[in-house]
């Protein structure tokens, strides 16, 4: 059952394809079984209205009768909406209208849907167009060969549906004017394919009687034709060239020659007018010579260039129609015979001395002969010091084909002869006078662009008239090189302008310069530079860094070669930027090749490039990434002078703390103890316990010496030991002393005196023996008295005083003050310090004298 209910829909399908459509459904506009479509018209102008209706007869469609049925429409793939409703006779009517109708060609399909299933039960093909369009331009002609009438037009715009086009004419009514004809119109021929051309057959035409000749174009929409066309088909044939048989010159005009030719066998009978026209090769444009009578087959033609080659043509058409030449007729060339050349040449030079011998170097540039005075190809050039005379030829100091020549004359030559020749003879010498350019120069000159290929020059003439210019241009190039044709002369005095062609070429610069000529001196040139047409540089320069700091950049760069410029640079601009920033730029004068940015940020990356710039445009360069530093060079040196003084003073105190004791000797010496030492043995204890008063602090007064004791080592005596009675000796003999020093103050002068007694040497001959000596004041000039203080030199080897080196304070080293004031003792061997201003003597004192052994009072 569910097998047999699959195949259901197929087989209502086909039932009702088979009911449907028993005729065929391609037939547009007809019954088609139990369907039919229709519509307004099948043909109507594009983006007009259409209308369209479809009708289905139930009855007729087996198994529609007691369904509902659902018309609908489509537009080729397109859906259309129409209105349905139910038409007499039980049958179901859909009308569709499409406002505008903007296809050329579509086909309307009428669908009906029953159970859920479309099928097409019609359609209608629907075309779309204008009327056709009117043919112009109509011409004919007619071959004399076959005598076929081959006549063209040009077809108007398309009309988008089949057109037919013919070809059609009838006898002329009117022998005066060419109007519609009322006769029947017979068709002359019907073009092939998409052509806008045909040939009427000779059969159907009438020669020697005009003809009324026009096209005509039909389609659905309308009908069009051409303007009328009236002629006599003899009057526009088109006859065959005649053919040039021999050119030759006429000896006795030597700027004439005689022509000969022949008209075809079929044109024999005609009454022809001809034309001939010639040209050089270098002629941009032929000659023509018209009002040549065809029949008479020779001519004469005059004003030729004396040898120079031509090419000649020929043609004819009958003398009384208006209707075609025929073609021109293949060419023949001639070279008229040569003559010596005539005129004089224009000339330029310069010269300079030729260093030793007094001799002068001239070069010498001229400009070849132009056609008309050449004569005939130009063989050579002959320069001469001196004119030609009668049956003797001076001697030539150039001879060549060139248009410059260089060559060495006299001292002093004012004068050169120029002439050219050919086969036929020599010219004339031109007579250079070699003029001093010290003449008035221009007041302005500048030039400006008339093409790629060409430079007006304009200048204002100086106060005093000249009698022509020379113009000389090159081209600006990193090697300059030599233009034989880079100058031209102006022989017109009153110019102020003057057209430069030869060797002009778009995106180059050229050096232009114009010299005035007067009668008796060339003026000083005048100069100017100037690009026929400019672009963009070919490239930009290569941006250098040449320095660089924390805020500061200076770039430099190579300019553009002048052969890369393709223009004026009028300015280069640096643009920079980093990535946070936006871009920054600064234009600079083209003249420059460097430049500096500044207010950079420290250690920061930039980009930077640069674009040289024309009037046209301008050239982006390659970037350049650059990083600014943290520090600038400064800095940088101070902080490094600063890491390499910590660095000395680093290594310094590794050396005090590696050679410790002798540095803490250099700076702080060690300052021995008298206490602990052997002198500490013998001085009473009283002595010891006394306090030490040091210099700065004693009594202020004034003091004088009364009397100095000095203690010292009988010879041959051993010290007693302290406490002990000394032997009583009041003489005996002492050894030899150190010089004492006592100095004392005048007795005028308040003050405290003080004396000294410093051996050098001790008894024993030591060098480390010191001895101390007490220095007694007493009051001075009726003061009060005062204990007698004395000073004890002792022998002692204990080696107290050895350092030089200073104590700190309050303890004074005598050997630090060993330059006095007054100068040294005449032995020079020891300190003139006061001994009352040593400290360390200070517990020394003792009481009195008496207790001393050995002494003895000064």
């Amino acid at each position: 059952m569910a097998r047999h209910g699959a195949r259901t829909p197929f087989l209502l399908r086909l039932s009702l394809l088979l009911f449907l459509c028993p005729g065929g459904e391609w037939a547009p506009s007809r019954t088609l079984g139990c369907a039919s479509v229709a519509v307004g018209s099948p043909v109507v102008p594009l983006g007009s209205a259409v209308t369209a209706s479809c009708t289905i007869r139930s009855e007729l469609c087996r198994g529609l009768e007691q369904g509902k049925v659902q018309i609908t429409w489509m537009l080729d793939n397109e859906p259309m909406a129409g209105s349905q409703h139910r038409g007499p006779g039980g049958t179901e009517v859909s009308n569709l209208t499409l406002p505008r109708f903007n296809r050329t060609q579509a086909k309307l399909w009428c669908w009906v849907e029953w159970n859920g299933t479309k099928q097409r039960v019609g359609m209608a093909e629907i075309r779309a167009g204008y009327p056709p369009a009117k043919p112009f331009n109509l011409s004919c002609v007619l071959n004399l060969s076959d005598y076929g009438l081959t006549c063209q037009w040009e077809q108007g715009d398309n009309s988008h549906l089949p057109t037919s086009v013919a070809l059609k004419w009838s006898p002329r009514a009117h022998p005066s004017r060419c109007r519609r004809s009322r006769g029947q119109a017979v068709t002359g021929c019907t073009p092939q394919g998409s052509h806008s051309r045909c040939t009427v057959p000779r059969r159907l035409l009438q020669l020697y009687r005009q003809m009324e000749i026009w096209v005509s174009a039909a389609n659905a929409l309308g009908t069009a034709e051409s303007e009328h066309l009236c002629i006599d088909p003899m009057d526009v044939a088109k006859l065959d060239p005649p053919v040039l048989q021999s050119i030759q010159s006429i000896p006795f005009q030597t700027d004439c020659v005689a022509l000969a030719w022949e008209v075809v066998q079929s044109n024999a009978h005609m009454e022809l007018q001809c034309e001939l026209r010639y040209r050089a090769p270098k002629d941009p444009t032929w000659a023509l010579v018209t009002g040549i009578v065809g029949q008479a087959g020779t001519t004469q033609c005059c004003g030729f260039l004396f040898g120079t080659q031509y090419h000649f043509q020929m043609r004819c058409r009958r003398s009384s129609a208006r209707g075609y030449w025929s073609e021109w007729s293949l060419d023949r060339n001639y070279t008229t015979h040569e003559k010596a050349p005539t005129g004089k040449l224009d000339t330029w030079w310069s010269t300079r001395p030729a260093g030793a011998g007094g001799r002068l170097e001239v070069q010498l540039h001229w400009k070849a002969p132009q056609r008309r005075e050449a004569n005939g190809r130009v063989l050579g050039y002959r320069v001469t010091l001196s004119p030609k005379r009668r049956g003797r030829d001076p001697p030539t100091v150039c001879n060549t084909t060139h248009t410059q020549c260089n060559f060495s004359a006299p001292a002093g030559t004012r004068r050169v002869y120029l002439s050219a020749y050919n086969a036929a003879g020599e010219s004339g010498a031109t007579e250079i006078i070699l003029l001093e350019r010290k003449g008035q120069p221009l007041a302005r000159l500048w030039a400006v662009p008339r093409g790629e290929h060409s430079l007006w020059v304009r200048w204002e003439a100086p106060p005093a008239p000249p009698a022509a210019y020379v113009l000389e241009w090159q081209r600006v190039s990193s090697e300059p090189g030599h233009c034989s044709a880079c100058w031209q002369m102006e022989h017109d005095g009153a110019a102020t302008a003057a057209l430069i062609r030869d060797g002009i070429e778009p995106f180059q610069q050229y050096n232009i310069s114009v010299y005035p000529l007067y009668e008796d001196a060339i003026g000083v040139p005048v100069h100017t530079a100037a690009y026929s047409k400019q672009k963009a540089p070919s490239y930009a320069p290569k941006l250098h860094l040449k320095s660089i700091s924390k805020s500061d950049a200076e770039l430099c760069w190579d300019p553009v070669p002048v052969e890369m410029q393709n223009g004026f640079i009028t300015s280069y601009t640096i643009f920079w930027a980093n990535s946070t920033t936006d871009v920054s730029s600064a234009t600079v004068n083209p003249s420059l090749s460097s430049f500096v940015i500044r207010e950079l940020k420290p250690s920061t990356l930039y980009k930077v490039h640069i674009m040289a710039s024309t009037a046209a445009g301008g050239t982006n360069g390659t970037s350049l990434t650059l990083v600014t530093m943290v520090l600038d060079d400064i800095e940088i040196q101070f902080l490094f002078l600063s890491l390499g003084l910590v660095f000395v003073l680093l290594i310094l105190l590794l050396i005090c703390f590696q050679k410790n004791g002798r540095v803490k000797q250099q700076f702080w010496p060690s300052v021995p103890d008298p206490a602990n030492s052997s002198l500490g043995k013998w001085v009473p204890a009283e002595l010891q316990q006394e306090p030490l008063q040091v210099p700065g602090v004693r009594e202020p007064g004034l003091a004088t010496i009364s009397t100095v004791t000095v203690l010292e080592r009988a010879a041959g005596k051993q010290p007693s030991a302290w406490g002990k009675e000394p032997a009583t000796e009041t003489t005996g003999t002492f050894p030899a002393l150190p010089q004492p020093y006592v100095r004392q103050e005048g007795p005028g002068t308040p003050g405290r005196g003080w004396a000294a007694a410093e051996p050098c040497q001790g008894p024993g001959g030591s060098g480390e023996t010191v001895q101390y000596a007490r220095v007694v004041g007493d009051g001075y000039k009726g003061q009060q008295h005062t204990l007698p203080r004395l000073y004890l030199r002792s022998s002692s080897t204990q080696p107290l005083l050895l350092d030089p080196s200073p104590s700190p304070k309050p303890y004074q080293n005598l050997w630090f003050h060993g330059a006095a004031p007054l100068g040294r003792p005449a032995d020079g061997g020891c300190p003139e310090e006061p001994l009352a201003t040593f400290p360390l003597l200070q517990g020394l004192r003792i009481s009195g004298a008496e207790e001393l052994h050995d002494c003895r009072m000064f």
